[in-house]
């Protein structure tokens, strides 16, 4: 992972407990100075995308991985290519055309039952296990939440509301404000603008390495949850300012 001006933050193998173990052995992180909001990434930074794999095997059995992981391999590229295109079409249409590809790629008999059963799977994401607790040691110290995401409203409303999430936060704020998708920097700047923030005072986090890329080449401070601990960030021209394993450690980075 490359060095330089930014002050990276890395913990890897600590698990939930991220930072407060590695502050115990007598690590110190850099701090996340001037921060007064965060904005969250949905799709794989709170919610788990994959949690549809059980669904998809008891529908498909033997294919539930394979469509799971084409399902959502098909719904980013399809965003990006719309984006290029300039050929809008909101992330549940999106995600149900990215579906109906997945299921078609691998000879899958995807009937308008099935196809309705995963859609609706798509409103009752499992969050992470870190998700709430983080979510609540920020609100503790104060600072402002929203989801950022290419998500449509209600899909954000309902899967934050399946989660348990929505009192946690202070808005949801969706790309159809702007009918472009991430990575266009149009979206980013909707989070300053929605939080009443100077970008300087925004933390955006996401798991994804490609957005963290879009985040910070739009201005903002950028926050990469680094689930799984093989992925390489990104080759895009950008690095996290901070990186850490786990939502949790977000108020660790604050001083909470």
């Amino acid at each position: 992972m490359k060095t330089g001006r930014r002050a990276f933050v890395r913990t890897l193998g600590a698990g939930a407990a991220g930072l407060g173990a590695a502050r115990a052995s007598g690590f110190q992180p850099a701090r996340a100075e001037g921060i007064e909001a965060f904005a969250f990434d949905a799709y794989g930074t709170l919610f788990d995308v994959f949690s549809v794999t059980e669904l998809c095997e008891e529908l498909f059995p033997g294919s539930g991985d394979p469509l799971a992981q084409r399902w959502r391999a098909k719904q980013l590229q399809y965003s990006l290519l719309r984006s290029l295109m300039g050929r809008h079409r909101d992330f549940w249409l999106v995600t149900e055309d990215a579906l109906v590809y997945a299921a078609r790629s691998l000879d899958l008999d995807l009937t308008d039952q099935r196809r309705e059963r995963l859609m609706e799977a798509y409103l009752s994401l499992a969050a992470f296990p870190d998700v709430r607790p983080g979510l609540e040691a920020l609100r503790n110290l104060g600072l402002r939440l929203a989801i950022l995401s290419n998500g449509e409203p209600r899909m954000l409303e309902a899967a934050a509301r399946s989660a348990g999430i929505d009192t946690l936060l202070d808005t949801i704020i969706s790309v159809e404000e702007v009918r472009i998708f991430k990575v266009s920097p149009r979206v980013y700047m909707l989070g300053p603008e929605r939080l009443g923030v100077d970008r300087s005072a925004l933390g955006f986090v996401s798991s994804n390495s490609w957005d963290i890329n879009g985040a910070a080449s739009a201005g903002l401070r950028t926050f990469w949850i680094q689930r799984a601990a093989a992925d390489p960030p990104e080759e895009l021209g950008f690095e996290a300012n901070h990186v850490v394993v786990a939502i949790t450690d977000l108020a660790l980075l604050l001083g909470g």
